[in-house]
């Protein structure tokens, strides 16, 4: 009460006061009243905007870029003409694909309906080839053929399949042709003659000569017996093979050294084929199919080159002489 009464009985202090209280309720009032006309002035009227445009016109881009961000610090989402100011900015001028991507993608946001959509689309377009051709020129050559390297291996795996199909009905096939032999003939034993070594008369008989059966009473099918007649012994009529005539003896007189032409060894059959040095993207399927015509050939250069390549899996390296089979 005492602070009060004092106040109350300065009046210089009164009026101090009274200062203090007006400047704190205009500093509020005013701010609330540049807040309200931010949000409800045309965003070309905004001064910022205003300053950025100009800055744009003089190429003073770095300032044009601070212009156009403190617009969308005050509006946010109410500033989609700085959006798009700020990516033309940056792609053109400050070579920022990715920032004025982003932008361009803001403004298509907030305006999507704008005669303006379309270009910015396109920027956006431009902008992603332009940021592709910064990346590394192996990462998009690798890149490029995934489509046609898997469909030539869902075609490689098809020929597969379709190789193993034909292969299991081949199989199939043989084991049946095996069933359907005849069964093995039966041998009569009393038809059959005398071993050389059985004894008796048949070692008496002269080379060539077949030792006659044995005699037997009969064999009697049902009640009717059959006699069996002994076979005659066969002569051998093998007589050996007359050899040619020797051809005439060489004149007696030497024939000199120097006349005396050599003749050439025959050289060994050897089996030849052509040599390939692998190159870039060579595969065996490949190489069956230049050298052959057909894909299913590529075991036969498997095959060939079992020392540099011991399976299926093995890999070809660029510079490898390979040998292709006839």
């Amino acid at each position: 009460m005492r602070s009060f009464s004092f106040v109350k009985s300065s009046p210089v202090l009164r009026v101090a006061v009274l200062l203090l209280v007006l400047t704190v309720t205009s500093g509020w009032w005013g701010g609330c009243e540049r807040q309200a006309a931010t949000i409800y002035t045309a965003e070309a009227d905004d001064p910022n905007f205003r300053r950025g445009k100009e800055f744009a016109k003089q190429a003073s881009n770095r300032e044009a870029l601070s212009s156009f961000l403190r617009v969308i610090a005050d509006r946010g989402d109410n500033a989609p003409e700085s959006h798009l100011e700020l990516g033309i900015l940056y792609q053109q001028h400050m070579k920022d694909p990715l920032s004025a991507i982003y932008h361009f993608k803001k403004f298509r946001e907030l305006r999507p309906n704008s005669p303006q959509a379309n270009f910015a689309r396109q920027q956006i377009d431009a902008c992603i080839r332009e940021f592709a051709r910064t990346l590394p020129g192996e990462l998009i050559e690798n890149q490029t053929p995934q489509s046609s390297l898997h469909e030539e291996n869902n075609k490689l795996r098809r020929e597969i399949d379709s190789l193993k199909d034909q292969l299991d009905i081949a199989r199939n096939s043989a084991l049946d042709a095996s069933r359907n032999v005849l069964p093995p003939l039966t041998v009569d034993a009393s038809r059959t003659s005398t071993p050389p070594g059985g004894g008796g008369q048949g070692q008496s008989q002269a080379y060539g000569q077949a030792q006659p059966p044995a005699q037997s009473s009969g064999t009697t099918y049902g009640n009717n017996p059959v006699p069996l007649v002994p076979l005659a012994p066969v002569t051998s009529t093998y007589a050996p093979p007359t050899p040619a005539p020797l051809p005439p003896p060489p004149p007696s007189h030497q024939a000199s050294p120097a006349s005396i032409t050599p003749v050439p060894a025959a050289p060994a059959t050897i089996a030849r084929g052509q040599r390939h040095v692998v190159a870039k993207g060579d595969t065996l399927y490949n190489l069956a199919q230049r050298y052959y015509g057909n894909r299913s050939r590529w075991r036969d250069i498997l095959a060939a080159n079992r020392d540099q390549l011991p399976g299926e899996n093995a890999t070809l390296r660029i510079g490898m002489e390979l040998r292709i089979p006839q």
